[in-house]
């Protein structure tokens, strides 16, 4: 597989590895009855804070548990103002970071410097999607190679779903010079291989090519090969139906079989006449269809028949098409032509996303902008937002009705704008986490937030609420500093930290009668033996307050006097606060 290179990548590929774990702060909670300095509950978060440090303080919590990613990260044209204020120590990266992103086109460092911003939150994203997850990844010509390469090594080539094209704009602009840009990319990753979208809900249009005319009460169908591909390997379903009107035996077309078993196609050919089985010499034209010998084919294959007279017949197969409610692979032309299949409405699902979106589906750059101004009542304040329909047609596909989703790049807050929206249109209660790393989180991100829980614009623009809620967190400390412990960020945060990295879970609620117990996980109990103000000890008097039987037991403490063998005997694994402590 082909690997890209770039300058300061060593420094940055294990380098998530290296980020520190923050506390998250609640500052305030919103919902319908408007804001709350109390905590409301809600399982929505917008947060602001350096995304690359957010991501790792997500991992307790929710590692492995997102069932779809969209982010629209800075596209690097050159143009943008997009900051990466991450400490990578080596003088080279702090060059870079030091200065403003290069504008000039042929200023190529400016690349180097957005793919070590970009690779180790990919890492961190990697990690945070579910078993079932996909990740969207909004870009432009300029990184879109770098990108895939990239997510090539990170997420695996074998998990790369597609280049989705999304028309951006409806309308191209007469000064326009060389090839004008219509479209922007979608690049799609799945967690694991195999990955499958959902379906899009279908048109009208591709309903009204399903009529109804003989009055089936399984509704309305479409006409439909009575063929399958397969026929050099499914050769006891290559054989010949004797048609009703011109008694002359109908053969799958070369390389095809007929879609069903023999007995199931018996019975729906008895809903026309009376056929049976019966052998007839007819491997030449067996083994034609097959593209083999006649030596080479199956023998035994008996054809279906009819088993009266064909003039009888014929009058069967007219009072059934008189009659109506033909079976499901039936005889065009009023009898006269060849076979075909019934494909009901009811069962070909939606309709499948394919890798071209246009605005009239999914919208375009200047909804995105009439979307905003509508929202913050004619004030522009964001550049190049994206329209909520292109968030909600991916919302449809990748996610159900209880997915988690996650932007990194929130930035005006479309995301969760398009997660409310399929929420009302489907009852559903998808959960967001919203990240942004910019000042106007709060004023932009969250206000946009807010506003389309309650409503917004004025007359007969006036858009009704979706109701809803979430709550704002700012980044808050790191959980070591250093080495050291920092007991500051408040023992619950340490014991939820500490538990994920031991079991990769988040943490039992806590026992009254076992404050330092954490939870049990594959037969093995957790014990936190911490105290902010005084040194804790393992030793038989905490022993006596353990109530929780399992096959082994992991201990903190700060120091122990237990032998190792009472620790063999009794199964007991002793760490050492804070020295082991893992760092994720």
């Amino acid at each position: 597989m082909p690997v890209l290179e770039w300058i300061g990548k060593s420094k940055v590929v294990n380098h998530h590895l290296d980020v520190p774990y923050c506390v998250l702060d609640r500052k305030y909670s919103y919902d319908e009855n408007g804001r709350h300095e109390e905590d409301n509950g809600s399982e929505n978060m917008i947060i602001h804070g350096d995304n690359l440090l957010a991501l790792k303080s997500l991992l307790p919590q929710y590692e492995g548990r997102i069932k779809c990613i969209y982010i629209d990260p800075p596209y690097n044209t050159g143009k943008e103002n997009w900051v990466y204020n991450d400490n990578v120590n080596d003088p080279r990266i702090k060059k870079w970071l030091g200065e403003v992103v290069g504008k000039e086109g042929e200023d190529l460092s400016r690349h180097d410097k957005w793919l070590c911003m970009m690779y180790p939150r990919l890492k961190l994203l990697q990690r945070l999607l579910a078993a079932n997850g996909a990740i969207f990844i909004s870009i432009d010509d300029n990184e879109l190679y770098t990108l895939k390469l990239m997510c090539d090594e990170i997420f695996g080539s074998n998990c790369f779903v597609g280049n989705i094209s999304w028309q951006r704009t409806y309308s191209m602009r007469n000064d326009s010079k060389g090839i004008p840009t219509e479209i922007e990319h979608i690049v799609v990753y799945s967690k694991n291989i195999n990955w499958e979208p959902y379906k899009l809900p279908r048109t009208v249009e591709m309903d009204s090519k399903y009529k109804n005319p003989d009055n089936d009460p399984q509704g309305a169908w479409q006409n439909t090969s009575a063929f399958a591909p397969g026929a050099i390997t499914h050769q006891g379903m290559v054989y010949a139906i004797q048609h009703p009107f011109s008694g002359k035996m109908i053969y799958p077309t070369k390389e095809a079989c007929w879609r069903y078993q023999q007995e199931t196609m018996l019975e729906i050919m008895n809903d026309w006449t009376a056929y049976e089985l019966k052998v007839l010499d007819d491997a030449d034209e067996r083994a034609a269809v097959c593209g083999i010998s006649a030596s080479e084919v199956r023998t035994g294959v008996k054809a279906i028949v009819l088993s009266k007279p064909l003039e009888e017949a014929k009058k069967d197969v007219k009072a059934v098409i008189k009659r109506g409610q033909w079976p499901r692979f039936y005889f065009t032309s009023n009898g006269k032509g060849g076979i075909r299949r019934k494909t009901y409405l009811e069962n070909v699902g939606g309709k499948p996303a394919t890798n071209y979106w246009s605005f009239k589906e999914t919208g375009h750059t200047d909804e995105a902008k009439k979307e905003l101004l509508s929202i913050f009542e004619g004030r522009s304040t964001f550049d190049t937002p994206k329209p909520a329909r292109l968030v909600e047609q991916i919302l449809q596909i990748a996610t159900n009705k209880e997915s988690i989703i996650l932007d990194s790049f929130a930035g005006s807050g479309t995301t969760a704008h398009a997660i409310f929206n399929k929420n009302k249109q489907d009852g559903g209660c998808r959960k967001f986490i919203m990240i942004e790393m910019m000042d106007y989180a709060n004023t932009i991100t969250a206000e946009r937030v807010k506003r389309v829980i309650d409503g917004y614009g004025e007359g007969k623009k006036t858009v009704p609420g979706t109701g809803g809620s979430f709550s704002y967190y700012e980044l808050g400390a790191p959980i070591f500093n250093g080495d050291v412990l920092n007991e500051d960020i408040g023992e619950d945060e340490i014991r939820k930290y500490v538990y994920f990295t031991e079991t990769k879970q988040p943490l039992e609620t806590r026992k009254e009668d076992e404050p330092y117990y954490m939870g049990t996980y594959m037969d093995v109990s957790y014990y936190f033996n911490y105290e902010k103000d005084r040194i804790t000890t393992l030793n038989r008097d905490f022993l006596h307050t353990v109530k929780t039987k399992s096959d082994g037991y992991v201990m903190y403490a700060d120091l122990c006097t237990l032998s190792q063998r009472e620790l063999e005997n009794w199964h007991i694994t002793f760490k050492k606060i804070p020295r082991d402590i893992s760092k994720l």
